[in-house]
C-alpha cells in the first residue's frame, strides 16, 4: 500500500548499491541541463533563472513520484513555446513581467492540478493508442532536431532563436563560410574523444559523456577560448527558487483554463512517450498512471516554488540513460549538484563552453535514432512505416504536439480501418472431417443445406457493413437456410453489432432456416446478455463446441436433401447411410 502512494520505496533499495553510477549520471545531467536552462526560459518569455528553478524542482517530484527510472523532467523547448504563447495573450513579458510571471505560475499549478487529475482517474491508459510507430518516429526525429539545434554551437554560426528545421539547414549552408573553426574543433574534438571512451576504453564507457565533455572544457582553453569566439555559458545566477503561492482567482482560471488543458496533455504525452521509448532499451515497464501523477505532482510543486511548467526531456533522459544511470536517484542528484553549482561553484560553470556541449549533445541526437527498429517498420508493415514517416517529419517541421498527434491519429485510422474489415472464411470439410477454409483446398466439400462461416474479428459499428454485406450475399443466394457461426475470433460485439445480429437471425429464421454460433466467448457475449438480444436469437442456438452444434443443427435439416446428398461432409451423414441399410 505505502509503495503505491510513495512509488520511490520500490527504487530506494536498488539505489544503495546503484549510487555511483547514478551520481555520475546526475553529474553528466546537471551539465547539461545549465545551458538549456537558460534557453527555454528565454523561450518561454521569462527570466533565466526561472529555467534554473524548473530544472531543480520538477526533477525531483518526477522522480519520487513517477514511475520510469530513467525519465528527466524540467524545461522543455515544446513546453516553452506553448508556455509563452499561451501568457503571452494576457501579459507582455518585457513592459509586465510580473504579471507575466504571475500568470506562468498559474498556468503550471492548474496544468498540474489536471494531469495529477488524470493520473486518479486511472487515464493513463490513453497512451496505449500511441502506437510503437508513433514513439520510434517521434524519438528520431526529436533526435535529428535536437542535433541540428546544436549546430549554431558546432559551428559557431549565430542561427536566429526559434530557426525552424528547414530554416537551420537553409542558414548553416549560406553562412558556411562563417564557420568558427576554433569552435568546430572544440565540439567534434569533444564528441570523438566520448565516442572513443565509449567504444574503446570500456572501463571508461560509462564515464564518456562526463570525462569528454571536462577534457573538452581544455581543448576550449588550449585554442583559446573566448578570445577565439569559444563561447561559455555566461553568468549564472546564485539563489535558490523562493515559495511563492499562485495568485488563484477566477479570472486568471477563466483565462488560462484552454491553455492549461492542452499543456496538460502535450506535457503527458512528451513525457510518457519519453519514457516509453527509453523503456524499450531498458525493458522496464512504464506504469502510465503513475507517470500522470508525477507529472502532475512535480509541476503543481514547481508552481509553489517559482518554477514554470516542465515535462520529460527528451535530452537530458537520453544523457542519462546513455551515462549509466541505474535508479531515479540520478535526477535527483543532477537537481542536488545544481543547487550547489549555483550556490558555491556559479563563477567555475560559467566558463562551460557551448561547442563541447553542443558535441555531447549532437551525439546524444544522434542516439536516439533507433535504426534497428526503423529498419523492421521498412520491412514489416507499409502502414506502421506511414504512420513512422509522418509522425518523423511532423517533429522536424512542425510543432512536437503536432507530430504527436498527426501519428497518433494516423495509427488509430488504420486500426479502425483494419477493424472494420473482418476476415469471413467459409469452412469446408476434408475426408478426414476437418474444417478448414474453402479456399485452401479445391478438394474440400461444403453441406449443402448448412454454411459454416468463421468471423475473425469483432461485430462493431465499424465493421457491420462488410459483415452484413456478407450476409445480405449468402440470403440472396438463397443456397443455405442454415448458418454455423464459429466465433472463437470475436473478439468483442458492441450495441449496434448486437441489433444486428437479433434482427439478422430473426430474419433467417423467418425463412425457415436460422443462424448458430459456437465457441462465442463469454465476455463477448455481454452486450447480447444485458441487452435481451440473447434470448431473442435464442439461447438454444449458442453453442460452445462446433461439432455439438453440428449434431444439433443437422436434425433441422431436410431429410430428403441429405438422403440424396454425395457431398456427406459429417459424421451424421454417415449414421444416416447406415440408418439407410
Amino acid at each position: 500500500m505505502l509503495q503505491r502512494i510513495f512509488p520511490f520505496l520500490n527504487w530506494l533499495p536498488l539505489a544503495k548499491k546503484s549510487w555511483k553510477d547514478d551520481l555520475i549520471a546526475g553529474i553528466t545531467g546537471m551539465i547539461i541541463v545549465i545551458p538549456q536552462a537558460v534557453a527555454f526560459a528565454m523561450i518561454a518569455g521569462l527570466p533565466p533563472v526561472y529555467g534554473f528553478y524548473t530544472a531543480m524542482v520538477t526533477p525531483v517530484i518526477a522522480a519520487l513520484f513517477g514511475s520510469s527510472y530513467h525519465l528527466i523532467s524540467g524545461p522543455t523547448t515544446a513546453i516553452s513555446i506553448v508556455v509563452f504563447a499561451t501568457i503571452s495573450k494576457f501579459a507582455d513579458p518585457v513592459n509586465e513581467i510580473q504579471t507575466y510571471i504571475m500568470l506562468t505560475l498559474v498556468l503550471t499549478f492548474m496544468a498540474g492540478v489536471i494531469q495529477y487529475a488524470m493520473g486518479l482517474a486511472r487515464m493513463g491508459r490513453l497512451v496505449n493508442f500511441v502506437s510503437h510507430s508513433v514513439i520510434i518516429g517521434f524519438t528520431a526525429g526529436a533526435g535529428i532536431l535536437i542535433g541540428f539545434k546544436q549546430l549554431k554551437h558546432v559551428f559557431g554560426i549565430p542561427v536566429p532563436q526559434g530557426s525552424s528545421f528547414y530554416d537551420i539547414i537553409k542558414y548553416i549552408f549560406s553562412h558556411f563560410s562563417d564557420a568558427n573553426w576554433y569552435v568546430l574543433s572544440v565540439a567534434f574534438g569533444t564528441m570523438i574523444i566520448a565516442i572513443i571512451i565509449q567504444k574503446f576504453i570500456k572501463p571508461l564507457s560509462r564515464y564518456y559523456m562526463l570525462i569528454a565533455m571536462v577534457l573538452g572544457s581544455f581543448l576550449a582553453i588550449a585554442l583559446g577560448g573566448d578570445a577565439n569566439g569559444i563561447l561559455t555559458v555566461g553568468k549564472i545566477p546564485s539563489n535558490l527558487p523562493p515559495f511563492e503561492v499562485p495568485e488563484l482567482n477566477l479570472e486568471n482560471i477563466k483565462n488560462l483554463s484552454g491553455g492549461a488543458f492542452t499543456l496538460a496533455l502535450l506535457g503527458l504525452i512528451e513525457a510518457v512517450a519519453i519514457a516509453r521509448s527509453i523503456a524499450l532499451s531498458s525493458h522496464q515497464r512504464i506504469d502510465s498512471n503513475q507517470e500522470f501523477k508525477g507529472q502532475g505532482l512535480s509541476n503543481i510543486v514547481a508552481s509553489l516554488f517559482s518554477s514554470y511548467m516542465g515535462s520529460g526531456s527528451f535530452t537530458r533522459s537520453g544523457v542519462n540513460y546513455q551515462a549509466g544511470a541505474k535508479t531515479p536517484m540520478s535526477a535527483i542528484f543532477a537537481a542536488l549538484f545544481l543547487m550547489i553549482v549555483l550556490l558555491l561553484f556559479s563563477d567555475y560553470a560559467a566558463f562551460l563552453p557551448k561547442p563541447a556541449m553542443g558535441g555531447i549533445i549532437l551525439l546524444v541526437g544522434y542516439n536516439l535514432i533507433d535504426f534497428h527498429h526503423i529498419k523492421q517498420v521498412v520491412k514489416s508493415s507499409g502502414r506502421e512505416l506511414i504512420v513512422l514517416g509522418v509522425t518523423l517529419f511532423g517533429t522536424l517541421f512542425f510543432e512536437l504536439e503536432v507530430a504527436l498527434f498527426s501519428g497518433i491519429a494516423l495509427s488509430l485510422f488504420f486500426y479502425l480501418d483494419k477493424t472494420a474489415k473482418p476476415n469471413i472464411a467459409e469452412l469446408g470439410s476434408s475426408e478426414s472431417h476437418r474444417f478448414i477454409n474453402i479456399l485452401r483446398d479445391s478438394k474440400i466439400k461444403e453441406c449443402p443445406q448448412l454454411k459454416i462461416v468463421r468471423i475473425d474479428g469483432s461485430i462493431y459499428f465499424a465493421a457491420l457493413e462488410v459483415v452484413s454485406d456478407f450476409f445480405d450475399n449468402l440470403y440472396e443466394s438463397g443456397e443455405s437456410k442454415h448458418i454455423l457461426i464459429v466465433a472463437k475470433g470475436v473478439n468483442f460485439i458492441d450495441l449496434a453489432g448486437a441489433t444486428w445480429l437479433a434482427h439478422e437471425v430473426i430474419r433467417w429464421q423467418e425463412r425457415g432456416g436460422g443462424i448458430y454460433f459456437s465457441g462465442l466467448k463469454i465476455v463477448s457475449q455481454q452486450i447480447l446478455s444485458k441487452g435481451g438480444f440473447r434470448d431473442q436469437i435464442g439461447l438454444e442456438n449458442f453453442f460452445d463446441d462446433k461439432n455439438v452444434a453440428i449434431q444439433t443443427i443437422y436434425k433441422k435439416l431436410d431429410s430428403d436433401i441429405c438422403s440424396k446428398c454425395t457431398t456427406r461432409i459429417f459424421n451424421e451423414c454417415d449414421n444416416l447411410i447406415e440408418k439407410s441399410f
